[in-house]
């Protein structure tokens, strides 16, 4: 039995049962669904039906149709209205676009020739092509703005025809302030760095922590095994322990053995500012640098001392170099001079010799 030999209700109510043997097939098209909707409203007569009726027809549109609740009843009161089930026609007022497919796959061509440049370069090149090489198509490309160029790369038909795949680009931490510090005379403003004692047979040697105060030039030393964060937060603590003043900033370069969230944590809950190193600014931590070969590699030199021997250096640096270097070591403070041009220039004047 096919749907045009259903001809009582009973037969619709065993049809959507499951007890009547129906075989039903509706156009994929969605006018011709209306059509067959409108004719079914009709046929059955549904204006002049019950509630239970009208009910039993919905539930027969839907299954036959394929279609929601919602959209067999907006149909329905389509009908009701106006005695017919038809499609609507939207009218959609929109811009024409200006830059057509053919143009966005020229664009896509030109990017893929001369590997992705920028938004000027390529502005460029589309106006050599149309001016110099006489080609026509690149007419409109080279009258485009720089700006637009970049939402043309993002149309569809650009990614169809060209799909760029770039890294992943590491996100940089927010760690730190990245400027010089600016003590004003006062202590408690340290510069840090770290000393590597060299490898020997791929094995790498011990690290020293070289801490100096700006303004007073207090030094402290410590030695550890290696530069990870089960050496250097005991290492930092007891650096920051070791000055005889309160501690208010922390310069370090961009390392990474300073310049991480365990580091910023410990400073931070002691109220320490963390500054970091400026690029293309050297002389930022150039006080720790210049200790380095002054102090530390003129005591310890540059050759490789294992790393089971950092608590041996440790113990050294904690009773006798700690000791020398801040008071019996000689230290020359800086005197900046400003001449009548303005440039400033340090002196160091052996009566300015602690």
């Amino acid at each position: 039995m096919s749907l045009e030999q259903l001809t009582s209700l009973e037969e619709i109510h065993a049809f959507l049962a499951g007890t009547q043997a129906v075989v039903f097939a509706v156009a994929t098209d969605k006018q011709a669904r209306y059509q067959w909707v409108q004719k079914t409203l009709i046929k059955w007569r549904y204006t002049q039906r019950g509630k239970a009726d009208k009910g039993l027809i919905t539930r027969y549109l839907m299954k036959v149709t394929g279609y929601s609740h919602a959209q067999i009843k907006r149909l329905i009161q389509q009908y009701v209205k106006t005695g017919k089930a038809r499609v609507k026609t939207t009218c959609r007022t929109g811009f024409k676009p200006r830059y057509s497919a053919a143009g966005i796959r020229l664009l896509a061509a030109m990017d893929e020739r001369h590997n992705q440049p920028s938004g000027p370069v390529l502005k460029k090149l589309c106006e050599r092509a149309c001016e110099q090489f006489d080609q026509t198509e690149y007419r409109q490309l080279a009258q485009v703005s720089v700006s637009h160029l970049y939402n043309l790369r993002q149309s569809k038909t650009y990614q169809r025809q060209r799909c760029l795949l770039t890294k992943t680009r590491p996100n940089k931490a927010p760690i730190g302030v990245r400027r010089k510090p600016c003590p004003n005379g006062q202590p408690g403003y340290i510069r840090i760095d770290s000393v590597h004692q060299g490898d020997q047979d791929k094995r790498k040697g011990a690290y020293h922590i070289n801490a100096v105060d700006q303004a007073t030039q207090f030094e402290v030393i410590v030695t550890v095994e290696r530069i990870s964060e089960h050496f250097m937060v005991p290492a930092l603590e007891q650096v920051l322990e070791t000055f005889p003043f309160t501690i208010q900033g922390f310069h370090a370069d961009n390392g990474g053995e300073y310049i991480n969230y365990t580091v910023a944590n410990l400073l931070e809950k002691l109220h320490i500012e963390l500054t970091k190193s400026r690029p293309r600014h050297s002389n930022d931590n150039g006080l720790a640098e210049t200790k380095n070969g002054a102090v530390v590699r003129k005591l310890f030199g540059y050759a490789h001392i294992p790393q089971q021997y950092a608590a041996n250096f440790a113990n050294l640096n904690r009773q006798q170099v700690y000791r020398y270097i801040n008071f019996h070591r000689p230290c020359y403070l800086p005197t900046t001079i400003t001449d009548s041009k303005g440039k400033e220039r340090k002196q160091y004047r052996y009566e300015d010799r602690p």
